[in-house]
């Protein structure tokens, strides 16, 4: 009997082992002392930071559970991005989840633990090796965050999005099985390595693996929350608390990325040819519907709902770029590594963005209506600096970090040869400027409508102003982060 070598996945068999043990000490703890639980939860995420740093200084990439699960380069920096994201989104809940009694009476610590439930899905997606293994981090990943939309059962509007979120979800997961069934009905393997050789040696029928390929893009456009599969985006960003708004689209759109380089970047890679047109249409839509819809938009979290679709289509043009050059070259890592640069900077600036609205939302108020930020900068000038510099980071402003992620992929487009495309998605940033310059415009030249000054927490203070720092500095020195992602994607598919 084959020994199976443990040591590639330490931060998930310690999160695993953890989680259970987390569980019954949250049982126990006194009532209204969940942050006993808080600081467990951050310790979980550190320990599992170290071991996912311990295991990319080896260098090496290493496949283990049959091939189902991949511990590569790539694989241990989306986790340690995940883990800040993590990080941060707990901290910044923090105070916001107390405060709405969402840590109280039969809750108990159920915000915690259902967000490092998760991330151990997270984890699983990121290092998944074929296709039984990405559905059931997926799954893992989505099912605690249905049941987070609803945790405030008493109020419709959440209940209503949870409910949208979860038949919208299991409809998307339903169209990749689908898809993934056909493909192993032609393949005969699960395995990302196995599908592409049969692919490679053409041993696959074409016509089956179309419809499969079809299908399973569809089930990550879901996910992802592309057009035209991006109706659950609004309601849910909207309806359910910022706190899980921010759980919803932060750190999974890294485990996104995972799912699209896993798929389209390795096992499908030999049919780039049938799933790029797909993916330059629900790109296009997706910039188009996202940066258009988001102007009528009065609500923040609704507008940034459908930013962040739009960022979607943003990121899509990197993965669809590594397909071919204009001389017929094919050279995936650069493109996919702008991709990947362009996710982790867009999860960044949401960070920054959520976080100062769930700063500026006190106890029986939520900061989501556009005229909240009338006069911010006179009601607390750091939150309106590090709202400013999100927003302007996601409209590509230099010399922010949004302005070289988007530059990184209009060049690997053009380099790709689809010029006309590198044009329609500029046009479309210029276009989403305008409701990203709108909320600036409210928070710096318009009266407040309450002179009160706004007190955030001292932690919230720290951890904001550093996220903003972060979000000017990797603009301004965009080379070390840029070449890292490229670094670490070349090392994996080689």
């Amino acid at each position: 009997m084959a020994t199976i070598n443990l040591i590639p996945a330490i931060p998930e068999l310690i999160l695993t082992a953890a989680l259970p043990v987390l569980m019954l000490v949250d049982l126990v703890v006194p009532k209204g002392r969940r942050d006993i639980t808080f600081g467990l939860s951050i310790l979980l995420i550190g320990v599992c930071s170290a071991g996912s740093f311990w295991l990319l200084g080896n260098g090496e990439a290493a496949v283990t559970f049959s091939g189902a699960f991949i511990a590569d380069p790539v694989a241990h920096v989306l986790k340690l991005f995940t883990y800040f994201a993590m990080f941060m989104t707990l901290v910044y809940a923090r105070r916001y989840v107390n405060e709405r009694g969402l840590t109280v009476s039969y809750l108990g610590g159920a915000f915690y633990l259902l967000a490092l439930f998760s991330l151990l899905g997270q984890m699983v997606t990121i290092s998944a090796g074929d296709f039984l293994t990405l559905y059931l981090g997926i799954e893992l990943m989505t099912f605690p965050l249905y049941a987070l939309a609803a945790l405030k059962r008493e109020d419709g509007r959440s209940v209503e999005a949870a409910t949208k979120y979860f038949i919208l979800g299991a409809l998307g997961t339903g169209l990749m099985l689908y898809g993934i069934s056909m493909i192993y009905g032609v393949s005969g393997s699960f395995g990302f390595a196995e599908v592409a050789k049969a692919l490679t040696a053409g041993s696959a029928n074409d016509l089956i693996m179309v419809f499969g390929v079809v299908f399973v893009v569809c089930g990550i456009a879901f996910k992802l929350g592309a057009v035209p599969f991006h109706m659950w985006i609004p309601d849910v960003f909207e309806g359910v608390p910022t706190a899980v708004t921010l759980l919803v689209g932060g750190a999974p759109k890294l485990a996104g990325f995972a799912v699209c380089l896993r798929i389209l970047g390795q096992a499908l890679q030999p049919m780039a040819i049938d799933w790029q047109p797909m993916l330059i249409v629900v790109s296009v839509l997706s910039m188009a519907l996202g940066n258009l819809v988001a102007i009528m938009q009065a609500n923040i979290k609704r507008m940034l709902a459908y930013s962040t679709i739009s960022h979607m289509g943003y990121m899509l043009l990197g993965m669809l770029s590594g397909v071919r050059m204009a001389d017929g070259k094919v050279l995936p890592m650069t493109a996919y590594g702008t991709s990947l640069y362009y996710t982790v900077t867009y999860v960044l600036a949401s960070l920054g963005a959520f976080g100062v609205i769930m700063a500026l939302s006190q106890k029986g108020y939520e900061a989501e209506k556009l005229e909240d930020y009338r006069g911010l900068h006179k009601k607390n000038p750091l939150m309106a600096l590090v709202m400013m510099v999100c927003l302007f980071s996601f409209a590509g402003v230099p010399p922010l970090v949004g302005f070289y992620g988007k530059a990184a992929v209009f060049e690997a487009v053009i380099d790709a040869g689809l010029v006309w495309l590198a044009v329609v998605g500029i046009l479309f940033a210029v276009v989403g400027g305008f409701f990203y310059l709108r909320i600036v415009k409210l928070m710096y030249l318009d009266a407040p409508v309450s002179p009160e000054k706004l007190v955030v927490p001292k932690e919230m203070v720290f951890f904001l102003a550093i996220n903003g720092l972060l979000v000017v500095l990797t603009g301004i020195l965009p080379s070390p982060l840029m070449d890292w992602c490229i670094g670490v994607i070349q090392i994996s598919l080689t």
